[in-house]
């Protein structure tokens, strides 16, 4: 006699169309914050877009009103980009981002000391700030101050050894990288990172410094940073490179 199986077989069939048939759960995403949706806008570079969906953000963030100035720092909009980053300290006085970046609008006004005044108190605030030792390296750097320059760009580069390598603008404190004299500032970065040991660095600013128009080689020479690199044949293949007349 044969048995019957079927209604087991049935059974089985029933519940694996059901169960295929039942969609996957879907991923249920938190809606974007305006702040996320500000620094996406950021990324690509659309200030404007940006400025419009930081505003629909919380009123009484400091972060908010810093973001803002940010993007009309951006877009050159220096008195604009004040107006929100003292806005920041009304909210926040402590909030040493804003206090940087309001000496980074005096710097691209050429109003160093109070650039400089600027970057003292933020960094009393926050001395761990790399970006904050930057940039008062560079105002130092633009008032012809070259030791405290270095001691400056010294301290920027043993909080965080990149600091001069980051690119991109998202974040809340601006980085200053405008100089009036771009080649004797990669010359003063090579002097720098040969200082401290980082001799790729160190060639790959001195190159840059000849390719922006650095001329005086004997002082590239006689520079004691330099002074155990002489005979390195990639320090060698860098000096025989004619610097770029502009």
């Amino acid at each position: 006699m044969v048995s019957v199986k079927t209604p087991s077989l049935l059974l089985f069939l029933v519940a694996s169309l059901a169960t295929a048939q039942t969609p996957a759960p879907q991923p249920v995403f938190a809606p974007m914050s305006p702040e996320d949706r500000g620094d996406l806008f950021m990324a690509r570079k659309m200030f404007r877009e940006a400025i419009a969906v930081y505003k629909t953000g919380p009123q009484n963030s400091p972060v908010i009103w810093n973001k803002i100035g940010i993007a009309w720092h951006n877009l050159g909009e220096f008195s604009l980009a004040r107006t929100n980053y003292e806005h920041a300290l009304k909210v926040d006085k402590t909030y040493a981002e804003a206090i940087n970046n309001i000496g980074t609008v005096y710097y691209a006004e050429k109003k160093y000391r109070p650039a400089i005044n600027r970057y003292k108190r933020a960094l009393a605030l926050a001395p761990q700030k790399a970006s904050f030792w930057s940039n008062l390296g560079t105002a130092y750097f633009a008032e012809g101050k070259r030791p405290l320059m270095m001691e400056a760009y010294e301290k920027a580069i043993s909080l965080d050894p990149d600091i001069f390598e980051h690119r991109g603008i998202a974040g809340t404190e601006m980085q200053e990288r405008t100089v009036a004299d771009r080649a004797r500032m990669h010359f003063e970065l090579a002097c720098l990172y040969a200082k401290i040991g980082k001799d790729d660095l160190a060639l790959q600013y001195l190159r840059h410094s000849f390719e922006e128009g650095f001329k005086d080689k004997d002082k590239v020479r006689k520079s004691p940073e330099f002074a155990g690199m002489l005979e390195n044949p990639e320090f060698i293949a860098v000096m025989a490179l004619e610097p770029r007349v502009l």
